[in-house]
């Protein structure tokens, strides 16, 4: 019984947040390893690379809690060739409850990129997506006699579609990059019912990410970065992280996320198309001091398509 009910933990908070009636903000997806997955918070880095890419990132949040959330996204993005413009499309699920609550959403990107200067350009970013949001009542092992006279809860799946759009700028040297994005402009309403049974509206998420490669010696690169996340309704969200890159190889570095977790990072650049990345999260909140919660964990893998010149030439640090 014991086990059961430590279980349920999450399953409880889930129905809480179920059966409200008022707005909750909701923001977008949460990220330790931003650096290598821009293109999934500003379309207007669709094709700055300079080549087809592809990537994949899987993060574990709060691992060792029954329920908790977990989001895998693939993204694509080229440019297209003898043109400015570049694109890209992005997916990413995530699932909170074991199933219980899960959103899907597809983005496609489109960029136009200018040179400002010799070295320096600037891309204008569109992008176009939906989100696929499906409740599962069935999975929820536990209802309280309030939440069993919503009509929501009443259901024992309900699903909803929601398109959106959002804009991007994205400033970018050999060295240095700044970019300013809102991935989804409209306050979507959730499972609104005349406005009875609300449970949460999409809110517009303002990025600023920005960053700095410094070459220490002909071996080693330092690179200091940073993510701002601003939403109504929730505190602003600061991330600073700084990498050092070994070699053109392997790269080693730490994060910090305001007032909520520290991490650690390490990168390998396994071939000239193979880039493997893992970070680990450690809550500095009161969850982090709980003993069923082991942290936050994350891995990516990045596959470029290189032509035969680009070989020579060191990968990008950002």
């Amino acid at each position: 019984m014991r086990l059961y009910l430590f279980d349920i933990r999450v399953n409880l908070i889930l129905v809480f947040f179920c059966c409200l009636s008022s707005v909750t903000a909701q923001q977008e997806a949460q990220f330790t390893q931003y650096q290598f997955n821009t293109i999934s918070v500003n379309p207007a880095y669709a094709g700055s690379r300079g080549q087809l890419t592809a990537a994949s990132l899987y993060r574990s949040q709060w691992i060792g809690l029954p329920g908790a959330p977990e989001t895998f996204t693939l993204n694509l993005h080229a440019p297209i060739r003898e043109s400015k413009l570049g694109y890209g499309i992005s997916l990413i699920n995530d699932n909170i409850g074991d199933g219980t609550v899960q959103e899907t959403a597809v983005d496609l990107q489109g960029s136009y990129t200018i040179d400002v200067s010799r070295t320096a350009k600037l891309s204008f970013g569109l992008n176009l997506s939906g989100s696929f949001l499906n409740l599962d009542f069935n999975n929820l092992r536990n209802f309280d006699q309030e939440g069993q006279n919503n009509p929501i809860a009443n259901q024992p799946n309900i699903s909803e579609f929601n398109p959106n759009f959002g804009v991007g700028l994205y400033y970018h040297t050999d060295k240095f990059y700044l970019g300013l994005s809102a991935p989804d402009l409209i306050n979507n309403d959730a499972f609104d019912n005349n406005g009875q049974n609300l449970l949460s509206v999409e809110r517009v998420n303002y990025f600023l990410i920005t960053g700095y490669v410094f070459d220490l010696n002909p071996n080693v690169k330092f690179k200091p970065a940073l993510l701002t996340k601003a939403v109504s309704g929730a505190p602003l969200q600061v991330d600073v992280s700084a990498s050092f890159l070994f070699a053109d190889r392997f790269s080693l570095g730490a994060a910090y996320r305001w007032d909520a977790a520290v991490s650690a990072l390490v990168g390998f650049q396994l071939t000239d198309q193979f880039m493997l990345g893992l970070a680990y999260d450690r809550e500095i909140t009161e969850l982090g001091a709980t003993q069923f919660n082991d942290g936050s964990f994350e891995v990516f893998l990045r596959f470029e398509l290189l032509r035969r010149f680009q070989r020579t030439v060191s990968p990008r640090f950002f």
